[in-house]
């Protein structure tokens, strides 16, 4: 009895431990699978990227009491985004919606004294379709150019032109500041409410306007600020001496005018200065100071100007005292974006700020110290609910022996003892800031949460570095910028957590330039490339790109120039067809059709070279987009399309 006791004491001690193993294991195995679950919806996705809200900064009540904000959300069901307006205190607090911005905000399109208010619309002006010339063809589709400048980043010149219009407040009765002008402004494609404004007495309307027409037009960004009087009905330019851009005209509360200005014709992405206006002289701020100004913003007493500008693959903020011979004072420091000033009360100052893993959200910024706090919080449920992934800045040496910045993106949850697929990214413009920024499309915080390592390097051509470093790339596309490129992938792909089997390359516009000039010439590093909106063929860009002045300045001329050293470089050496031939790895082609910066023959000619040689490669085309893939729904097929090709090819 005793035995059989004991016996059957360890058989049931057996079984049930028996049982608890088994249940252990699968709970355990419950866990894991739930965890894996959780992991794959705890990181960003392009669904919830799309659908951030963008948070845009308005201005500080009147009573200096609010900050007043809109948030802006896009709809996947219905393909379209609605735009809510808040206050927020500006000590802090919860955000309160409201109807209207007019009882908060100071009016900007209101005289100061309150009688007139600014407008815009367009105005025909000039024949060319085929009804304008023959009255007799109504249902005829045909447009009829003499001189350039007949089509313009995303638009076909069809005769009209953007003009500024004044009227008494309420009533119907308009004045054209610009009568029988065939000139634009707001400028196009991009200017708007900045590109007009009142002086401080409401006796003069300011605007800035590029008055030149045709080819004229397409070869210079001389814009000029004009000031047109209500009473005489006369217009005067206030800046006939500068042949580049000046924009941006401000006053301050004293009454004093300031803008931006780039000094040389046809340069796009010359050095950005602030000016002021003061005893009949123009006073260059910024003259001695190494760097670009994105924008700025006076001080409430006049004395001082703040502005951003990129500085070391960042974009910060600084004050400058608006007199002459001063040097700039960095305000903020760390890893972040300050995009731009949207008021200022005392010492405190409201700005917008953004970084690789963070959209745009509003802060205080203590004008002192630099301190900042948070004050909106619009995205705050999503990115409390996934994880994000380490943005670490890197250091290289390039091959001149140059120290580059690179940012490095790595995945949630990353395992320096796992390998993983690692990504070059290639920045456009050629030379826009690769800084903090957090893209709605080239989203490296959701490309790491797909598992990707990304290296983003700060090469020659961008702002940030002095001048030297920006003006570096032009007329050598395909020179040292290219060797800084692969440096980069270079230098990261020592890491015994990258996958060098699995590398990728990928960019758009100059970014995407770059992806196809590295298909050629990448010594077998890559396994798949990506290029959207990309320059495949120089001479076929030149004959069909909008700008003239970007080609011309960028490459130093035309095809044609046979003589021209500079040029025949770049359209020989530096030109990506004459590599095609080269051409070993898959890769995706994305092309906007009305894209008129770099046409459609662009991407179109990189698919057909791709196809005919057998590699495997992918038309992602986008019909009525332009440059950028702006509708929410094409958006979300390009993410899709994007991570579908690296999954393949990786």
């Amino acid at each position: 009895m005793i035995a059989f006791g004991r016996q059957s004491y360890f058989n049931f001690k057996f079984v049930r431990n028996s049982n608890y193993i088994f249940m252990k294991q699968i709970f355990v195995f419950l866990l894991a699978f739930v965890a894996s679950i959780v992991t794959a919806q705890d990181v960003m996705t392009p669904e919830q990227l799309i659908q951030l809200k963008k948070v845009s900064g308005k201005g500080i009540s009147k009573d200096g009491k609010f900050v007043v904000f809109s948030s802006s959300q896009y709809n996947l069901e219905n393909n379209s985004s609605e735009t809510k307006y808040y206050k927020i205190p500006l000590k802090g607090g919860e955000a309160e919606e409201i109807s209207s911005l007019e009882k908060l905000l100071q009016q900007s399109q209101i005289s100061p004294n309150g009688k007139y208010e600014l407008f815009t619309k367009p105005v025909k002006l000039q024949k060319v379709t085929g009804q304008d010339f023959y009255s007799d063809v109504p249902e005829s589709d045909v447009k009829i150019y003499t001189s350039l400048n007949y089509r313009h980043w995303d638009e076909w010149q069809e005769g009209q032109f953007n003009h500024v219009f004044y009227k008494k407040v309420g009533e119907e009765n308009a004045i054209d500041i610009m009568p029988n002008e065939a000139f634009d402004s707001p400028t196009k494609p991009f200017g708007g409410p900045e590109d007009y404004i009142w002086n401080p007495d409401g006796t003069e309307i300011l605007y800035v306007s590029k008055k030149l027409s045709g080819t004229d037009y397409a070869v210079s960004t001389n814009t000029d600020i004009y000031a047109y009087n209500l009473k005489t009905q006369k217009t005067r330019n206030l800046t006939p001496e500068n042949k580049g851009y000046d924009t941006s005209p401000a006053f301050s509360n004293k009454g004093e005018l300031a803008w931006l200005q780039m000094k040389r014709d046809g340069y796009e992405s010359d050095k950005n200065d602030i000016i002021i206006s003061r005893d009949g002289k123009h006073i260059n701020l910024t003259t001695n100071w190494d760097g670009t100004v994105n924008n700025f913003k006076w001080s409430e007493n006049g004395k001082t100007i703040y502005f951003v500008a990129p500085v070391k693959g960042t974009v910060q903020l600084f004050e400058i005292k608006a007199k002459a011979n001063q040097k700039p004072k960095q305000i903020t420091e760390g890893q972040f974006d300050i995009q731009s000033v949207v008021g200022q009360n005392k010492r405190d100052l409201v700005v917008a700020r953004q970084d690789m893993n963070h959209a745009t959200e509003l802060y205080v910024v203590n004008s002192k110290n630099g301190k900042m706090r948070q004050l909106t919080h619009q995205n705050k449920d999503v990115y409390d609910n996934i994880k994000l992934g380490k943005i670490e800045k890197r250091m290289t040496t390039t091959t001149d022996g140059k120290e580059m910045l690179s940012w490095v993106a790595y995945p949630p949850n990353f395992d320096k003892n796992k390998k993983y697929p690692t990504i070059l990214y290639c920045q456009g413009g050629p030379q826009g800031a690769l800084s903090q920024f957090y893209s709605f499309r080239w989203n490296f915080q959701l490309m790491a949460a797909q598992g990707y390592i990304v290296i983003a390097p700060n090469r020659r051509g961008m702002p940030g570095y002095g001048v030297e470093w920006n003006e570096q790339i032009s007329k050598d596309y395909g020179g040292q910028n290219m060797e800084d490129y692969l440096a980069a992938i270079d230098y990261i792909a020592q890491e015994s957590y990258v996958d060098n089997e699995r590398l990728a390359c990928i960019g758009a516009s100059y970014g995407g330039y770059s992806a196809f000039y590295l298909a050629g010439n990448h010594d077998n590093r890559f396994k798949s490339f990506i290029a959207h909106d990309g320059i495949f063929n120089w001479n076929s860009m030149y004959g069909t790109t909008e700008e003239m002045f970007f080609v011309n300045w960028d490459l130093g001329g035309a095809y044609w120039e046979k003589n021209n050293e500079a040029a025949q470089k770049a359209y020989n050496e530096f030109n990506p067809i004459n590599y095609v031939q080269n051409w070993n790895t898959p890769i995706l082609i994305i092309q906007g059709g009305l894209d008129f910066r770099v046409p459609i023959g662009q991407g179109l000619e990189a698919f057909q070279a791709a196809q005919l040689q057998g590699i495997k490669s992918k038309l992602l085309y986008f019909p009525e987009e332009n440059h950028w893939v702006l509708n929410g729904q094409n958006s979300l097929v390009w993410q899709r399309e994007f991570y579908k090709w690296l999954k393949e090819t990786l």
